[in-house]
């Protein structure tokens, strides 16, 4: 599993998701865990993050969203040299699981569709750790 000093990264436009997703972080026993409302928040918390000691090791970001979308943030993250190595989690809704294919087809590390569990979040968390400590693709 992911070291317990990993730094993440909670992006979501509904206050009561960041929220959620950081008491299943702290439940996991991660204390580092940052939140941003939008994407391009989050892109300018990880672009700013990424020249400390401290950068960011983990986004976990919904797909829709105001100002960047995930998908959009995901892209960007994916140009970007000091960013593309971050696991990138994505958050969707039932619906869009047409455009799951297209995250995946770009380099999303995995997705989680809404509603989800805590078990379901440390199975994603950990299924990545998994794949990126076997040196495989990103996605399954």
């Amino acid at each position: 599993m992911f070291d317990k000093n990993t730094r993440f990264l909670v992006v979501d436009d509904l206050k009561t998701i960041r929220s959620l997703m950081k008491d299943i972080l702290k439940k996991l026993g991660f204390s580092q865990i940052n939140e941003a409302e939008d994407g391009q928040k989050a892109l300018n918390m990880l672009k700013e993050a990424a020249d400390t000691d401290n950068p960011f090791g983990f986004i976990i970001s919904d797909w829709n969203m105001p100002n960047k979308t995930g998908l959009s943030l995901l892209e960007d993250c994916l140009k970007d040299d000091s960013l593309k190595s971050i696991p990138f989690l994505m958050v969707t809704i039932e619906s869009e699981r047409e455009y799951v294919l297209r995250a995946i087809q770009m380099g999303v590390s995995d997705f989680v569709v809404k509603p989800f569990t805590a078990k379901t979040i440390e199975q994603k968390i950990r299924g990545i750790w998994i794949r990126l400590q076997s040196g495989e693709a990103p996605t399954s």
